[in-house]
């Protein structure tokens, strides 16, 4: 064999480039895996073709003009604590529709900000409502509210079948945790598939609130 075929390969070689490009694919692959365990878990429904009006900002936070919003399919049933709940009992407040689940990380860590906003805004026609899913018995969704000081109420949907009443191509809820802002007739006016800070869920709810 000849020195010249012993020789290394040149950066310029066709196959340096191949280990270049496979090394940028692996490395976009491990970025789009790391987001994709800020969130829980996928929710009921896939949604997002079809017409769907809506704007998503830089901070995730998507948007609907309010002459192209939908109206919030029914969401009704039992709650975590045995009562029952009808969201559209809620209508002519702004309410706030929080989906998540006491084994999720995100929900936890978000928690304390729900229940702070919460408590600053009822006296402002605002309704926080959840919707816990993926527990499969209310006896740790009961105590996740304890911890945290939850005190407004959450429907109960083990299975997603709630979350499955999202028409494809609206504002549904797609991850846990899924945050959904309804107007005050009861239509989708945004939503966010992320954790909130309770500085963002303050943004999202500004503008809905401000609206007469």
């Amino acid at each position: 064999m000849s020195a010249a075929s012993r020789a290394p390969l040149s950066s310029n070689h066709p196959r340096g480039h191949v280990s270049s490009r496979r090394a940028m694919a692996l490395t976009a692959t491990a970025v789009a895996s790391a987001l994709a365990l800020t969130a829980c878990g996928s929710g009921g429904t896939s949604g997002g073709s079809g017409d769907t009006n809506f704007v998503t900002g830089t901070d995730g936070i998507a948007t609907v003009a309010k002459g192209e919003r939908v109206a919030a399919p029914d969401l009704s049933g039992p709650t975590i604590d045995g009562k029952q709940l009808d969201v559209a009992d809620y209508k002519g407040k702004v309410v706030v529709i929080n989906v998540w689940g006491s084994w999720c990380g995100p929900c936890r860590l978000e928690a304390k900000n729900f229940v702070a906003v919460s408590a600053d805004l009822k006296d402002q026609g605002v309704q926080f409502v959840g919707i816990n899913t993926r527990d499969t018995s209310t006896g740790p969704a009961v105590a996740f509210e304890k911890q945290y000081g939850v005190t407004y109420p959450s429907l109960y949907d083990p299975t997603g079948k709630l979350m499955l009443r999202f028409k494809k191509g609206t504002l549904n809820p797609q991850a846990i945790p899924s945050t959904l802002i309804l107007d005050r007739d009861g239509k989708i006016a945004a939503r966010t598939l992320q954790a909130l800070s309770e500085d963002n869920l303050r943004k999202m709810l500004k503008p809905v609130l401000a609206e007469k």
